[in-house]
């Protein structure tokens, strides 16, 4: 495949070569015929040049000729002028003379004449050739510039194509060498492919014979050891346990979670509606504290006491249907139980706002219908009570999908299986109804407050409820618009969720069948962890094995530790004996050091009494120090080799040298002294390694079991956190419940400080009627 592609843009850019090279022949020919075209206008431009030429010599030669004529008129015009004055004077005998001249005169006027027009005409010849040839020469320069203009450019786009023509022809040769370098690599690797495929073939052979062997193993197997088939019937199949996926399990409770806090948003938002509206109906367009307000308007207002019967429930609904998806169970449509009640109340619900929806719109025409209601207003109203209208409509339909997908879980045939997703978009699409609903809700009812406050018999207790209300309706625009926008989010989840459960595609056939694979599934954990006791702590193969070859071929057994000990107390009474001995050997050789000492230092005396000095420190110096080297002594004139133990006894001096007795005690004594202390180095070594090794294996062992006690506590670790976090929804739900009833509280304590207040009222109208009473009785 790749040599043809090859050989096909090979074809190609040979192809556009050949129209690339006619297309050169073209233009080399258009170029040469423009070059015969210019050369031939350059020959005409030197013939016109030439008979420029001649006509002016001619110009020049008429010219001359003129001025030949004007300098012959002027003699005779001068002869003239002489032969007047003299013809006067002679009239008598010039008769004659001046009639010649009078005919040479008209003679010569004549040619005058025609020399004058021959030269104007001639000058009208000479002035129109220039022109002429003035005009043929510009129009012949400017072609030729537009010819030269056009031969450069001819000429640049014949560069630019042998330009082109040369890089493509060496693109070209290039990506001839490049294919043929990859037409040999292609060449390689189709014979690799070959042999690979030859392998392949091979593998497939052997891997075919394998398993054709195994089937037929597997297959006398089945049929003899297996005794049904649990995946012929459907109805069977459901009742298998999936796969646990705690991923999924963690997924739904989460969004479970979230879809709680957004229907208690919810539910506080229709609360608060609720119970303002019933406030508003008691001081507008009637005050009940003033006035009686409208029957209609009382029952509209005891319906709107009982909200909370009716609006409650949906929270504690969705509360069972957040806490039955757990980790253990297995959450589709056909196990949420708990959905159906969540549908019931929603149902009972929507019965409420059926139930008020006819008192609302009465309760808008009724103010619609006072006294001080402006056209705005009433525009405002009528807006509001289609609103109503399209939020009850919509709560329907939220209630009839919610209710279709509750049907999985009690009655199977009440919704195909193909339909689910369908529910599940449609029920997006309705939440995005009901956000846009009470958006609507939301501008009217601001538009309305605003004219309501303008008006002048509005109170500040109505402009306090209007704001509330308000309040409530944007809190429940806000709710509507996050449950929308978090359906719409996880949609495409739920639709691809339906499918877990039992062999993934075919999922539960009933409820029964959904409740029953529960029941196996808890049996089937509880079977599990009856299965999983502790057991003992035991050390692991290979370790064991390892400690073994330990204890075979190294100290630590019981009895190459007791022949230690034993080799060891006998090293050591050796040792004590020796030490005894070469203490004894010690202190004899301290006897003779001193003696030696004094004998050198008396020895010494007779010479001088600064060396005696320097003698006795010197030997001072070996006692006390046992072979540290000491300074040398300044007293002594001559040089001294070494300080040291050996180096005393190689010092020479002028008197005599030591004994070869002593010296080799002490030579001796030197070297005893150093094996005793190397080998009490060594054993001290021996003893710290022994130490070393069994604190290594101590710190092994602990080493093991704080990595099973970090394992056992980070265990610990992921069950308190999973209990904090269950305690904290529990706080949550806890919280938000008191805040409710706190909230309720509240309400109930305004309006028993309302009646109350009433009570009060009362009774200070009772305590002056009483009071006037009591006058009246007195004056009587």
């Amino acid at each position: 495949m790749a040599s043809a592609e090859l050989q096909g843009k090979y074809q190609k850019l040979a192809q556009e070569y050949s129209k690339l090279r006619a297309q050169n022949q073209v233009l080399k020919k258009g170029v040469v015929d423009e070059q015969a075209n210019s050369a031939a206008l350059k020959e005409q431009l030197k013939m016109k040049d030439q008979s420029l030429r001649k006509l002016q010599q001619e110009m020049d030669s008429l010219t001359f000729r003129n001025l030949q004529l004007a300098k012959r008129v002027e003699l005779l015009q001068d002869e003239l002028a002489l032969s007047e004055p003299r013809g006067k004077k002679n009239k008598k005998s010039g008769e004659s003379s001046s009639q010649l001249s009078q005919e040479q005169k008209s003679v010569f006027d004549e040619d005058l004449q025609k020399k004058i027009e021959e030269n104007e005409r001639l000058h009208i010849q000479f002035f129109e050739a220039d022109e002429q040839h003035k005009h043929v020469e510009a129009e012949l320069r400017s072609r030729l510039a537009t010819l030269e203009m056009e031969t450069a450019q001819h000429q640049a786009v014949v560069d630019g194509l042998t330009r082109k023509y040369m890089e493509t022809i060496e693109k070209l040769q290039n990506d001839k060498a490049k294919l043929e370098v990859k037409s040999q690599t292609l060449e390689k690797e189709a014979k690799e492919c070959r042999l690979r495929t030859e392998e392949c073939q091979l593998q497939l052979k052997n891997l075919h014979e394998n398993l054709s062997s195994r089937l037929e193993e597997s297959l006398s197997i089945i049929s003899e050891k297996v005794p049904f088939n649990d995946t012929k019937y459907s109805r069977y199949n459901a009742l298998n346990v999936p796969v646990h996926n705690r991923r999924h399990q963690l997924k739904m409770r989460d969004i479970a979670g979230q879809a709680l806090a957004f229907v208690q948003d919810l539910v506080k938002g229709l609360l608060n509606f609720h119970t303002y509206t019933e406030q508003r109906i008691q001081i507008f367009p009637v005050d009940s504290a003033i006035d009686t307000i409208s029957p209609l308007n009382q029952k509209f207002s005891q319906y709107l006491h009982e909200n909370a019967s009716y609006v409650r429930p949906l929270e504690e609904g969705m509360l069972h249907l957040f806490e039955s998806i757990t980790e253990d169970t297995v959450t589709v449509l056909e196990t949420t139980v708990k959905l159906k009640t969540f549908s019931e109340h929603l149902t009972s619900y929507i019965c409420f706002l059926r139930k008020i929806l006819p008192y609302q719109l009465k309760s808008l025409e009724e103010e619609c219908e006072a006294s001080l209601c402006t056209s705005a207003l009433r525009a405002r109203n009528l807006e509001l009570s289609q609103d109503m209208k399209k939020m009850t409509a919509v709560f329907e339909k939220l209630q009839t999908y919610i209710g279709l997908l509750a049907l999985p879980s009690t009655e199977p045939d009440g919704l195909l299986r193909t339909n689910y997703s369908s529910v599940l978009i449609n029920v997006g699409a309705a939440l995005h109804g009901f956000h846009d609903v009470m958006k609507d809700i939301s501008k009217h009812y601001s538009q309305k407050a605003t004219i309501e406050h303008e008006l002048p018999t509005a109170t500040q207790k109505l402009i306090t409820t209007n704001d509330c209300i308000l309040s409530s309706v944007v809190a429940l625009t806000n709710g509507a618009g996050k449950i929308a926008s978090f359906f719409s989010n996880n949609v495409d989840y739920f639709i691809a969720s339906l499918s877990y459960g039992p062999k993934a595609a075919s999922g539960f056939i009933s409820p029964l069948s959904a409740e029953c694979m529960l029941q196996y599934k808890k049996k089937a954990a509880a079977y599990m962890k009856a299965l999983r006791k502790p057991l003992l702590e035991s050390v692991p193969y290979e370790e064991a094995l390892a400690n073994r070859r330990v204890l075979l071929s190294s100290t630590e057994s019981r009895e190459g530790l007791a022949q230690q000990v034993q080799q060891s107390l006998e090293k050591i009474s050796k040792l004590e004996q020796e030490k005894e001995h070469w203490m004894l050997e010690a202190q004899l050789a301290k006897i003779k050091l001193e003696k030696e000492n004094q004998r050198t230092a008396d020895k010494l005396k007779s010479t001088s009494s600064g060396q005696a000095v320097g003698v006795a420190q010197e030997g001072a110096a070996v006692v006390t120090t046992a072979g540290q080297e000491d300074a040398s002594a300044k007293a002594v004139p001559e040089p001294v080799h070494s300080t040291s133990l050996i180096g005393i006894l190689t010092r020479t001096s002028d008197s005599e040298a030591p004994d070869v007795d002593s010296r080799e005690d002490l030579i001796r004594n030197h070297y005893m002294a150093r094996i005793v202390e190397l080998t009490s180095q060594l054993q001290l070594a021996d003893s710290k390694s022994v130490h070393f090794y069994a604190e290594c294996r101590a710190l092994s062992r602990r080493l093991a079991l704080a990595e099973k006690s970090k394992e056992a506590l980070a265990e610990e670790m992921k069950v308190a956190s999973q209990n904090i976090s269950r305690l904290q929804d529990e706080l949550t739900t806890t919280k938000r419940s008191y805040e409710d009833q706190l909230s309720m509280m509240s309400d109930h304590l305004c309006s028993m400080n309302e009646t109350l207040s009433k009570q009060r009222e009362e009774i200070d109208t009772l305590k002056m009627s009483s009071k006037g009473n009591s006058k009246k009785n007195k004056s009587r």
